[in-house]
């Protein structure tokens, strides 16, 4: 029986296993693609399909189950150990981040991409995907590709703690991403402008049709041509009272992607995935994501 799907969506991403040391708490969650997915699967309409390349170990598989066993199709690739983040979460600071592995690019080998609607890579480690394989899914693939800078921005010291550094070759990667995200302090490493509006120009210049910038507290800033001028978008934080502050950047740009794809509006796509990143901020467990489609659009309309 021939089934029909609404959309089709590859995700691509490390799982990683975090260790969270915040308000004076320490806990053990999963982390990394592990987000992403969880707002897809909280978002997404039925027959919505999603294909996920990720990777797990024996040990942690657990964690990441519940969730990822949501999506139609997993390519696992198993590993001695999953990367482990060490997360110090300050009240008004950029969160420290200290790595006890990190393992090899993820494999991807898709027969056809032209089965997909939209592809979202998450550079969780910052070595999720090889250059090289960005570039074979762009030559494959016509429709949108969105990509999370995320860790690619920092660098790995002998010590294993992750310092912002510019990335080499960005604008190599950038004539393979149509929607870029980053945060406000990841998007200064993108190229040697100074200012927002300047990189904004100059990572649009390198390819990137829309460049998205999170900005915490704040809201989000979107950066387009328009006419071939610069245009954009604020939209400022929902206000909430924040119980979690790990994984709304990755909530936020799975509401993005999902929605820009299903209906290619920018500011029906802003507005959604900054209802979806400031309820994930009010959530204090999983649990609660299981209401996060009817949280958003009742917020919404």
């Amino acid at each position: 029986m021939l089934i029909y799907y609404k959309m089709k969506l590859l995700v691509i991403g490390y799982s990683v296993v975090d260790k969270i040391e915040s308000m004076g708490k320490a806990e053990v969650k999963p982390g990394g693609i592990f987000y992403t997915v969880l707002g897809l699967n909280s978002l997404k309409e039925d027959k919505d399909f999603i294909t996920l390349i990720t990777a797990f170990d024996k040990n942690n598989h657990h964690l990441f189950a519940d969730i990822y066993n949501d999506c139609e199709v997993i390519h696992y690739y198993c590993v001695d150990n999953l990367p482990a983040v060490n997360l110090k979460i300050y009240e008004n600071a950029e969160r420290e981040e200290v790595y006890e592995n990190i393992n090899d690019p993820l494999k991807v080998e898709i027969n056809n991409y032209s089965n997909f609607d939209g592809i979202l890579i998450n550079m969780i480690t910052g070595f999720d995907i090889t250059l090289e394989s960005l570039y074979k899914i762009r030559e494959s693939f016509s429709g949108p590709i969105y990509v999370d800078v995320h860790t690619m921005t920092r660098g790995l010291t002998n010590s294993m703690k992750r310092e912002f550094r510019q990335i080499e070759n960005f604008s190599e990667w950038a004539k393979c991403i149509d929607i870029l995200q980053a945060n406000h302090l990841e998007a200064k490493m993108l190229c040697n402008e100074k200012s927002e509006l300047d990189i904004a120009k100059k990572v649009l210049e390198y390819g990137v049709r829309i460049f998205i910038i999170t900005k915490e507290q704040y809201g989000a800033r979107i950066y387009f041509k328009q006419k071939n001028e610069i245009a954009s978008i604020f939209k400022p934080a929902l206000r909430v009272d924040v119980k979690n502050k790990v994984g709304c950047g990755d909530i936020f740009g799975s509401a993005f992607f999902y929605i820009y794809v299903k209906d290619k509006n920018i500011v029906e796509a802003l507005d959604i995935a900054i209802q979806a990143a400031g309820l994930a901020a009010s959530y204090n467990s999983i649990e609660e994501y299981k209401n996060l489609r009817y949280d958003v659009f009742a917020r919404y309309h």
